[in-house]
């Protein structure tokens, strides 16, 4: 998302033109390297199978598609996608070597049907950004687009309270999302029963970071 589209001005997920243009960079700068192996234990996670059909929501450079790359055979399949055409240029220069990936420029914010379902939806510190209705409108997109007994995967902060998480918590989650109140709504939430509501169920979450940073995986229903 570039600066001069901005839908949500008390947000961060939305960049300037040139964090986008040197995002990797700006990232790996500001988490001191810690990004790199955080995501790579994250996808990890994920328990990706070798034929998977992976759907990534708001996929930035493609480097996290990268990674999941390793894990697919030559049937396996990933869509990234995002709205900027700048992460779609990076997208396609990183995963150029990867034929069963490909980018995708659409907002996922946004009601949008790519005729397809999918094994798994991936959606990685984008999620927290958005306004709670905004939300709404992502959970029924993933659904949409996951097939019965597929996954959705949010790799995002988990839940604490602001005001007694430790302090170093509070020093970094302050400095991140300084005055986004839409990242200080997400952290008070419930998301296993918001996602209830949607027809996800067997819940599984995998912590990072001293429980700073969680992967909650829920499964659609039949």
């Amino acid at each position: 998302m570039t600066k001069n589209t901005r839908l949500y001005p008390e947000s961060r997920v939305e960049l300037t033109p040139f964090s986008l243009k040197h995002y990797d960079r700006l990232l790996d700068l500001v988490s001191f390297g810690f990004y790199k192996p955080l995501i790579k234990r994250a996808i990890q996670s994920l328990n990706i199978q070798q034929e998977d059909k992976i759907v990534d929501f708001g996929c930035g450079t493609g480097r996290n598609a990268c990674y999941m790359a390793k894990y697919l055979s030559p049937e396996g399949k990933i869509i990234g996608i995002d709205i900027s055409e700048i992460m779609g240029k990076h997208f396609e220069k990183k995963c150029k070597k990867h034929p069963n990936i490909h980018f995708i420029r659409q907002r996922i914010d946004q009601p949008f049907d790519l005729n397809e379902q999918f094994d798994k939806v991936f959606i990685s510190f984008v999620f927290h950004g958005f306004p709670h209705d905004v939300r709404k409108t992502i959970l029924q997109n993933a659904l949409n687009h996951l097939k019965a007994g597929g996954t959705l995967n949010i790799l995002d902060y988990a839940e604490f309270d602001i005001r007694t998480a430790p302090i170093y918590s509070r020093m970094v989650f302050n400095i991140l999302e300084g005055k986004c109140k839409y990242a200080y709504d997400y952290i008070q939430r419930d998301w296993k029963q918001v996602l209830k509501d949607y027809h996800f169920g067997e819940f599984e979450e995998t912590y990072f970071v001293n429980n700073f940073l969680r992967m909650l995986k829920g499964v659609k229903y039949e």
